[in-house]
């Protein structure tokens, strides 16, 4: 969209100012502004630095690997009388939870579930928060620190008896975990529009040198940049992180017995949170606190989110390409989230809760997202194509479902998981960096935050329903773990369908209308009137 459009704007006094446009003290000074806000080497590297921390090891893997591994220990046979003879991975694991006796991973998807689902209701409440004020740098710190908390935490719970315990920590984990990632995303789009060349191409659009277009394409691939630079650092970074991780395990014999094994979890999931915290201070003090939107008359930062949810959601109808957009990645994110939680519950069982295997397995995972992300950016930088064909597709559900009626394949031998760990950093961690790039495509500018909110809403409005529809296909079954495959499979072929239909030139102008229409107090009149 034109960066030109969103400065010519005019309205009364009580417009709402734009994110990242000028402000009423810089007006009639736009060379000033961009001076002041101009995205800086040293400030793009804090934005990539964090991202080695927040790499996902502590609340995404081990976190998760731990837990599951704690509800192994403290589960039982079900071929056996009820606590008669601890669990054996080829004759399954029980526990009772939530009024019902359930196969371990059945209880990881639940448990799974509910955290998206208290996710979901946490970015209602917060998530347009980010749009006002200089309210994003400390949302962001908040759940950083609450994930360090919960990182060091785990080094009370390393007891099988105490596996209620890693309900808590697991769910407290993802969330914080997914709401930084969340928050901290959501920053990229402003710090690629205020670049030295984007900032030096909207000049040319003020001077009528070059079109609004050719500035929306240079601006596309700017955020593309960031996008894929920040993956191909934190890949970078977390291979020396689990290089270390190696010689932790060795160092305090994790192999040595079970106790042991269950112990260096937990010791690896503080150390991770240790990283992360480190990593985090550079950007927590050298982010530019940009100027955000003014709060609405007649709302609070306590009703505002909701309000301007149902204003985001209400718009999306409008917003033609954003609302397909929207319909695929709800989709495809049911898919991917639940196919990867899935496959993790299938690994860890595989290979027996072994740290020292989930870490070198990681390690094969992170060295091929490295690689997988340096060539889609290569290839996208060369040949010029767009953010919605780089999107890629993977097929892991039919892998995962041909093993619905067989032990010959379908996640089942340890061999599969090396392979899956290679093709999924290959072929599916691009298509995370490129999804999140897309929604800055089709979001209007202003309201970029909360867009990036309202499709994180999304995000775990369908990634709660997916691991619950596994959990129960998982029960009904007979605690068959490669069936949830069928539905995820049946879910990611109707996904694709409504990617196809994004036209990202209609949306451009969708949203310019939107900002216009904003400007002048059209959108958001409803929202901000009604009680």
């Amino acid at each position: 969209m034109s960066a030109k459009g969103l400065e010519n704007d005019e309205g009364d006094v009580d417009v709402k100012q734009p994110q990242d446009s000028v402000s009423p003290a810089l007006e009639d000074d736009k060379s000033s502004y961009r001076a002041q806000w101009t995205t800086t080497r040293v400030e793009l590297w804090a934005f990539y630095v964090y991202y080695i921390g927040n790499n996902g090891l502590s609340g995404f893997n081990f976190g998760p690997s731990q837990f599951q591994n704690l509800l192994f220990l403290a589960g039982y046979d079900p071929s056996q009388p009820p606590f008669a003879s601890p669990c054996r991975s080829n004759t399954g694991c029980v526990l009772p939870f939530m009024g019902r006796v359930r196969d371990v991973n059945s209880i990881v998807l639940l448990t799974n579930g509910i955290s998206f689902a208290l996710q979901a209701i946490v970015l209602l409440l917060v998530g347009a928060w980010a749009d006002y004020g200089r309210w994003r740098p400390n949302i962001t710190i908040f759940f950083t620190i609450l994930a360090v908390a919960v990182s060091f935490a785990w080094l009370g719970v390393q007891d099988p008896s105490k596996w209620q315990a890693g309900v808590v920590l697991y769910i407290l984990g993802l969330i914080a975990y997914q709401c930084s990632l969340t928050f901290w995303t959501a920053a990229f789009p402003g710090l690629a529009r205020d670049l030295p060349e984007v900032r030096a191409s909207e000049a040319q659009v003020d001077d009528g040198t070059k079109s609004t277009h050719e500035h929306a394409d240079l601006e596309s691939i700017a955020r593309n940049r960031i996008s894929n630079v920040s993956f191909a650092v934190c890949s970078a970074g977390e291979i020396i992180i689990l290089a270390i991780m190696v010689g932790i395990l060795k160092g305090i014999k994790s192999d040595a017995s079970t106790e042991s094994n269950t112990r260096a979890f937990s010791v690896l999931i503080a150390f991770s949170g240790g990283v992360w915290l480190l990593c985090a201070l550079p950007w927590f003090f050298l982010e530019k606190r940009r100027p955000g939107l003014a709060l609405p008359s007649g709302t609070s930062l306590l009703t505002v989110g909701f309000k301007q949810t149902y204003v985001a959601f209400r718009e999306c109808m409008r917003l033609k390409q954003t609302f397909l957009y929207l319909i695929f990645y709800f989709l495809m994110g049911d898919v991917l989230n639940t196919t990867v939680t899935v496959i993790g519950t299938l690994q860890n069982s595989v290979v027996a809760y072994s740290t020292l295997q989930l870490t070198l397995l990681l390690i094969v995972g992170i060295v091929t997202q490295g690689v997988g992300i340096y060539l889609f950016w290569i290839v996208q930088k060369k040949f010029k194509i767009s953010t919605k064909a780089m999107l890629c597709f993977n097929i892991l559900t039919i892998w995962g479902l041909i093993g619905v009626h067989t032990d010959k394949f379908g996640f089942k031998h340890v061999w599969e998981i090396w392979l899956y760990q290679a093709y999924y950093g290959l072929m599916v961690c691009p298509w995370y960096a490129y999804s999140q790039t897309m929604i800055s495509e089709v979001s209007p500018l202003p309201q970029m935050f909360l867009f990036f909110a309202l499709f994180s809403v999304i995000g775990k409005t369908s990634a709660f329903i997916g691991p619950f529809v596994s959990s129960a296909i998982i029960t009904a079954s007979g605690n068959n773990d490669s069936m949830p495959f069928a539905f995820l499979f049946g879910l990611g072929v109707a996904s694709t369908v409504f990617l196809l239909l994004v036209d990202v030139k209609k949306s451009r102008k969708e949203c310019e209308e939107f900002i216009l229409a904003e400007a002048k107090r059209e959108a958001f009149a409803e929202a901000a009137s009604s009680p």
